[in-house]
């Protein structure tokens, strides 16, 4: 009897596992995601650091002696070189691989340099000292991902201090006290370039060269207890490298499909 109940229970399984194999849906088969690629994006507001170090080529014409006009003549050329410091901030924006941004630059100076007179009846030496530097520019660039080449253009501004000294004390003064000074801020252009990596969705790191154009206007030396006015054509010019740190306050990575 129990044989025979077993039997009968397996031949109703065996018959009824094809229909209940006929009722399940149909496997469905996925696709594997594609590939997503990172690509970095340079748009947005950024505030960032920069330090570096500039030479400023400063030549020296005397053009008036006691508000006399003279015949030109040069007092020679140096370089004040130095060390500078300070923060940039800019907005860009990014169309397909094509940056463009706007910027603006100060930083701290410590440029200094003289030389002799070629002039001077008593020797005396000339010397510039640059303390501040400002660029307010223009971008264009060209991205591969999270690598940005640009070239940039527009105004500069250097905060500047002239001065003549005896290096030689004698009874006109101190060796090394200035007897003729005169400060200016002046203006010109720019133009640099500079290459920007980024290694995190919103940090880069950039190395930048820029060259100054200042000009050379007439700079008037007030009389002093021991000089006479005078004044110069002082023709300027500045090449600046500085590392930037820059932190990005847009959008974060984006993905490419």
């Amino acid at each position: 009897m129990k044989k025979a109940v077993v039997a009968a229970i397996g031949l109703l399984a065996s018959r009824a596992a094809p229909a209940l194999a006929a009722d399940l849906p149909a496997r469905t088969y996925t696709k594997a995601p594609s590939m997503v690629a990172a690509v970095y994006d340079w748009s947005g507001f950024y505030l960032g650091i920069n330090a570096g170090g500039a030479t400023s080529r400063d030549c020296y014409t005397i053009t008036s002696v006691a508000d006399a006009a003279v015949t030109p003549n040069s007092e020679g050329c140096h370089n004040a070189t130095g060390g500078l410091a300070g923060g940039q901030i800019g907005y860009r924006w990014q169309s397909a691989s094509w940056v463009f941004g706007v910027e603006a630059q100060g930083d701290w100076a410590g440029l200094k340099g003289s030389n002799a007179s070629l002039t001077a009846i008593i020797p005396y030496t000339n010397q510039t000292k640059i303390d501040a530097i400002g660029l307010f520019t223009a971008q264009v660039g060209y991205t591969w991902n999270n690598a940005l080449w640009y070239v940039k253009g527009g105004a500069a501004v250097t905060d500047n201090s002239y001065s003549s000294f005896f290096p030689v004390g004698n009874v006109f003064a101190a060796a090394g006290v200035p007897f003729n000074q005169v400060t200016d801020t002046r203006w010109g252009g720019t133009v640099g370039t500079g290459i920007e990596f980024g290694f995190a969705p919103n940090w880069s790191v950039a190395a930048e060269y820029d060259h100054l154009f200042m000009g050379n206007p007439n700079v008037t030396f007030p009389a002093s207890a021991v000089a006479v006015t005078r004044s110069d054509n002082i023709r300027q010019s500045v090449d600046m490298g500085t590392a930037r740190l820059n932190y990005r306050f847009g959008g974060p990575v984006i993905a490419k499909y």
